[in-house]
């Protein structure tokens, strides 16, 4: 299987996509969700908004977010371990821009770990900015959370 980004198609995110975004889920967070309240909130929930990036077909990463009129929380980002480092992510947010638009959106914020540099240059470099801290926010360790803002 090949692992170049410009194989990569972004798609609406629908149910024959949760099993492999969920092994995704699990290898990429210390405190994964629950493959139902993945399927719920891709398949269920009427304000989020799940787009899947396909290479061969399948998942290698996908992100989500909850909208509600002019602004928008990103619920999760995720690129597979062997599509890591390769500019997958970058275009999954370019993708989650364009789609939060379509939508009327025109705020979008999100949490990230303090120590998750990766996940920070990545928000950085596609345009968000700090805005503030929540004070042990992920129950496994008690880290903070830094709180992005990003305008579309």
């Amino acid at each position: 299987m090949g692992n170049n980004w410009n194989e990569i198609k972004f798609v609406p995110a629908d149910e024959s996509h949760i099993d492999q975004m969920h092994e995704i889920e699990k290898s990429s967070f210390s405190i994964p969700w629950s493959y139902d309240s993945l399927y719920q909130d891709v398949c269920e929930h009427e304000i989020s908004v799940y787009i899947a990036g396909i290479c061969n077909g399948e998942v290698v990463a996908y992100a989500g977010l909850w909208y509600v009129l002019e602004e928008s929380h990103v619920t999760n980002i995720a690129v597979r371990e062997d599509f890591r480092n390769r500019g997958v992510g970058g275009l999954m947010m370019e993708h989650m821009f364009s789609e939060a638009k379509r939508l009327g959106v025109r705020t979008m914020t999100l949490e990230v770990r303090e120590s998750n540099a990766a996940a920070i240059r990545l928000y950085e470099k596609t345009g968000f900015y700090k805005v503030g801290i929540r004070k042990k926010y992920y129950p496994d360790t008690d880290e903070n959370a830094i709180i992005m803002n990003r305008m579309l």
